[in-house]
């Protein structure tokens, strides 16, 4: 997977849109997650 640099999330009620982006602008990322999902799949993406 690429290096994700900018990440963007869409913020709703129970589900939220997240976006990413790598250095280049290209789309890394699009995912649909509901509330409860968002902390554990956002700490995956985090750097080790």
């Amino acid at each position: 997977m690429e290096k994700i640099t900018t990440v963007g999330i869409d913020l709703a009620k129970n589900v939220f849109s997240l976006h990413g982006v790598d250095g280049a602008g290209r789309v890394v990322l699009r995912k649909t997650v509901r509330r409860d999902q968002l902390l554990g799949v956002v700490a995956g993406y985090l750097p080790a």
